[in-house]
């Protein structure tokens, strides 16, 4: 299994039930792994409300959250699908942070 640091920006009109939601849906992802093999939530760190360096979708402010976790490569490709067509997340930045 291989570590990944996941980097939410989300609207920051959205409600703080939201975006539980956004992270508890990417934790279920991540612990499905690829089916035979289960990932791990390591540590998700809320970063908080912040202001943009530049506009996003026309938006001002975010809500930054960090997950890093260990799962299968396979996984990604169904995390990265879920991010696409999520309106609420502005950007992300997923990085592999384990070595090789």
């Amino acid at each position: 299994m291989r570590q990944y640091e996941l980097y939410l920006v989300i609207d920051a009109e959205v409600e703080e039930d939201d975006i539980n939601a956004i992270v508890e849906r990417m934790t279920q992802l991540i612990s499905t792994g690829d089916g035979e093999i289960k990932g791990e939530v390591v540590k998700v760190e809320p970063r908080g409300r912040r202001r943009l360096t530049y506009t996003i979708k026309k938006k001002q402010e975010s809500h930054d959250i960090i997950l890093y976790f260990q799962t299968p490569p396979q996984a990604l490709i169904e995390m990265e699908r879920v991010l696409k067509l999520d309106e609420r997340v502005l950007r992300y930045l997923l990085v592999r942070t384990d070595e090789g």
